[in-house]
């Protein structure tokens, strides 16, 4: 088996380890066998390659990284100029940590409830501390290269520009945001899990997730404010408030010990951003044992499920599926949908941030101005942001935990796999994407009037034809017929470049409405390209003799 760099990094620490009480030797070879399961995993942005791949131990993780990297070129500016430290270090740990925990969220919490490793480790003579500590680890090597890619670049520049000592004090920050981030997350679960148990249990997490990522997207504008401008000065005025933000902690040591203010205040920020996450450590530690006996409570599936089949969408089935194929396929959908516990993981916490983006805009938009500027002017257009979830969701749809009953579509009766795509997409717009647009379409007409639902409408028929060009992402396979496993951290490009889409409707629709009856025209223009776009979208044929697909 492969000697890992990270490993022999690891084996630096193993008499700290040691002197927790975890059995090194038997950790090292756990996290020896998962990290080579994670080189064999195929990400789906290189899913092509994967097929004719020579190289079987290549991490696509690690190559999915150069994102990253580029958008930590955006920071640069912000560790360099000037030497307002306590602003630009907050902003900048703000940044970080609203990325890091975001994929935290995303794509790591299904490894911190990950509970399959028990079946084959507990039978063995391993202690729970030693399994729940290779857990922990593994995730924070992952999350070591996502911090290192993300803020890697802005700390060398930083170096050149503010000297060795900003290195120190930027790496030891860093290994303490990671700490924090990890064991607030975990510590989190493990109240969910003491509390709440089957079904209800499930439910839950489900809804922590889109509220952390709501949390973090209102924190980070919390950040924003905790400084003003005055006279083209940054100043910063202590408040009780200010001590709850986990990014000022950690931007305070470099105005401390760089600029040599030695304020009251900027002490207890520094002391908060050692003290915090070393206690949350050892309460966490404390916790292991009782954690991962909760985490059985995952596969209880006790207590009465709430998934009824509700009157209502049997009669929106009826009206927006044409053929009884596609209202089969959309009942099959809208269940998979709902059941599938890693796809609600996964895209959730999205669906909390397309409810929070479109405000944010709208905040600053009042911070530059006021709110009567803001409601006589166009910034109802922000609503146009809820859909960035679009592209991220219609890319789980090719994913599940149950993959390998995909041989489900090659048995059944069917020459034509479009309403396959179209009931899929279908339950995708009625099960997630509806509910978030009605909900910002009320509030957003308590705001502006009713002088824009000509705009909600435009913006809602553009919405389905995004998802239509997004929709590119599953042709190539069939929904849910891939395992999600070859999911983490994949197509992240083509989600960016797909979101960037959204800024050019924005900028259509924007224009139109200086045209006199522009919305109204445009939106007759955008209805019936939806039309027509919904139709060619997909032309396919499942070809029995080849088992395969043709377009």
């Amino acid at each position: 088996m492969k000697n890992f760099q990270t490993l022999r990094f690891l084996d630096l620490f193993r008499r700290l380890f040691e002197s927790f009480g975890i059995n090194y030797t038997v950790m090292r070879k756990i996290l020896a066998v998962k990290l080579t399961m994670d080189g064999r995993r195929t990400p789906t942005i290189f899913n092509q390659q994967g097929k004719k791949k020579k190289k079987p131990e290549e991490n696509g993780f690690i190559k999915s990284l150069g994102m990253y990297v580029f958008i930590s070129l955006f920071l640069i500016p912000v560790v360099i100029f000037g030497k307002n430290y306590l602003f630009q270090m907050s902003i900048f740990f703000g940044i970080v940590m609203f990325m890091v925990m975001t994929s935290m969220i995303s794509d790591f919490s299904n490894v911190l409830l990950d509970i399959k490793d028990k079946g084959i480790l507990q039978t063995k003579p391993v202690d729970k501390k030693t399994i729940s500590v290779a857990k922990t680890v593994h995730i924070s090597i992952y999350l070591f290269f996502l911090t290192a890619a993300i803020s890697g670049v802005p700390i060398i520049a930083g170096t050149f520009k503010h000297g060795i000592f900003f290195l120190v004090l930027a790496l030891l920050s860093l290994i303490l945001v990671n700490l924090f981030i990890v064991v607030v997350t975990a510590l989190i679960y493990f109240f969910i899990l003491r509390y709440f148990d089957g079904e209800k249990l499930k439910d839950i997490i489900n809804y922590v997730q889109i509220g952390l990522s709501v949390s973090i997207a209102i924190g980070y504008q919390i950040l924003g404010r905790a400084f003003s401008f005055v006279d083209m000065n940054i100043t910063f005025s202590p408040s009780w408030w200010q001590f709850f933000i986990p990014p000022i902690w950690f931007g305070a040591p470099f105005e401390l010990f760089l600029s040599h203010n030695t304020s009251v205040y900027l002490v207890i920020f520094s002391l908060l951003a050692l003290i915090v996450p070393v206690i949350a450590t050892l309460v966490y530690i404390r916790m292991m044992p009782s954690f991962e006996r909760n985490l059985q409570k995952l596969t209880n599936n006790s207590g009465k499920s709430k998934r009824k089949d509700r009157k209502w969408k049997s009669w929106l089935t009826s009206v927006i599926c044409r053929s009884n194929e596609e209202k089969i396929f959309f009942r099959f959908a809208d269940n998979m949908m709902r059941n599938e516990r890693e796809f609600r993981l996964k895209v959730y916490p999205a669906l909390g941030l397309s409810l929070v983006f479109p405000f944010v805009f709208m905040f600053n938009a009042i911070q530059m101005n006021s709110y009567a500027h803001m409601v006589s002017s166009k910034w109802y257009l922000a609503i146009y942001f809820s859909s960035l979830m679009i592209p991220n969701a219609i890319t789980m749809l090719k994913y599940s935990g149950k993959y390998k009953g995909a041989w489900i579509y090659k048995t059944a009766p069917i020459q034509n796999l479009a309403p396959v795509y179209s009931a899929v997409l279908k339950v995708f717009i009625v099960n997630l994407f509806l509910p978030v647009y009605l909900i910002l379409s009320m509030i957003f007409v308590g705001i502006f009037g009713i002088k824009i639902i000509d705009d909600l409408l435009v913006v809602f028929v553009t919405a389905i034809l995004y998802t239509v060009i997004c929709s590119n992402y599953l042709k190539g396979t069939l929904p849910f017929s891939e395992s999600f496993e070859d999911a983490q951290q994949s197509g992240g490009l083509k989600v960016l470049l797909a979101s960037l889409c959204i800024v050019v409707f924005t900028g259509i629709h924007f224009a139109v409405t200086f045209i006199p009856y522009g919305v109204t025209i445009y939106l007759v223009l955008v209805l019936v390209i939806t039309i027509f776009a919904w139709k060619l979208a997909y032309k396919t044929v499942w070809n029995y003799k080849n088992n395969e697909m043709e377009y």
